[in-house]
């Protein structure tokens, strides 16, 4: 094995070498979607400001003294983030010492270390903002929504180095339909739209579904909780595109194709019966989480079907 990492023209004969590192590469990117995961647990839970507003030191230390439930989850968070880095960066470094110059598994994987980067400076600057906690500012809206941009592209390219790493040649790909290239946008739109909801249900908790749809609709409310309003019609009419690009991806004639839209139809539906559950209960932390795994779980689909339909489409 070192050998063939230490040349890669001796692994161009051995698909097992490559069919490992994708497999890695998903793994890597389970990793960092239980990361993401992770974080909204420390929203729902107000532990954001655990360390203080210390970054990368906790409250002033390397490892914090005697701390406090808030400050072990927001340490887990920050330790979990670094093992991501060093996992993507690890990858990184394999990817070029396995595949020629020019393949798209190198491309994808240099672009997932830049945006784990990025998301670990945006993850300083809520602290650094003290955008944590009870802060219900415009700032800490429209900073976590570029958070939550940034998490999703960070996802896709970690979902593309893994599928282009399955092959010593770079897969040949074309742009896929325009139904299911539309899909893409629509997906992060009403993840933002989820993710500012949510922020308005841990600072806004109601006691019943009359009396948020109250403080959703009285005069005086704020953008946060305007959003989480709107974001149930807006989840709603965005399933028909995203029910769309399934159908598209069925009707494809490729089996592997036809799979993941069967994944991602399942997958909508049961995002819709989450959101629906999730006010019912009135939004508890871990059907805030539940939701928010499904929210990665179709844009990871419908990126991986996208590549797929891609391909197909060259091939006919």
């Amino acid at each position: 094995m070192s050998n063939l990492l230490a040349d890669p023209r001796a692994s161009q004969s051995h698909p097992a070498v490559h069919r490992r590192f994708s497999q890695v590469a998903w793994c890597v990117l389970a990793y960092n979607t239980l990361v993401v995961l992770w974080g909204a647990f420390v929203r729902t839970t107000g532990s954001g400001a655990g360390c203080g507003d210390r970054w990368p030191l906790c409250n002033g230390m390397m490892l914090p003294r005697a701390p406090r439930i808030e400050t072990v989850i927001e340490f887990i968070h920050r330790a979990t983030s670094g093992l991501a880095l060093a996992c993507v960066a690890a990858l990184c470094l394999w990817a070029f010492r396995l595949f020629p110059r020019g393949h798209q598994a190198r491309r994808f994987a240099v672009l997932s270390v830049l945006l784990l980067l990025v998301e670990a400076l945006l993850g300083a600057g809520l602290v650094l903002l003290r955008y944590v906690a009870h802060n219900a500012s415009a700032g800490r809206a429209t900073y976590l929504s570029a958070h939550l941009v940034n998490t999703q592209i960070l996802l896709a390219m970690l979902a593309l180095t893994a599928w282009f790493g399955s092959d010593a040649p770079s897969r040949p790909w074309r742009s896929a339909p325009k139904l299911v290239l539309a899909a893409l946008p629509v997906a992060i739109l009403v993840a933002v739209s989820g993710a500012l909801a949510a922020l308005g249900d841990t600072l806004f908790p109601a006691a019943s579904v009359a009396s948020g749809m109250r403080q959703e609709f009285s005069r005086t409310a704020g953008a946060l909780l305007r959003l989480r309003a709107l974001h149930p019609a807006l989840a709603v009419s965005s399933s028909a595109v995203l029910l769309g690009a399934a159908a598209k991806a069925r009707r494809s004639g490729c089996i592997q194709a036809v799979r993941l839209g069967n994944i991602l139809v399942t997958l909508v539906f049961l995002q819709l019966a989450a959101g629906g559950l999730n006010i019912v209960l009135l939004a508890p932390g871990w059907m805030q989480i539940l939701h928010l795994l499904l929210a990665d779980l179709i844009w990871i689909v419908l990126v991986i079907t996208t590549l797929e339909i891609g391909v197909l489409r060259l091939t006919h």
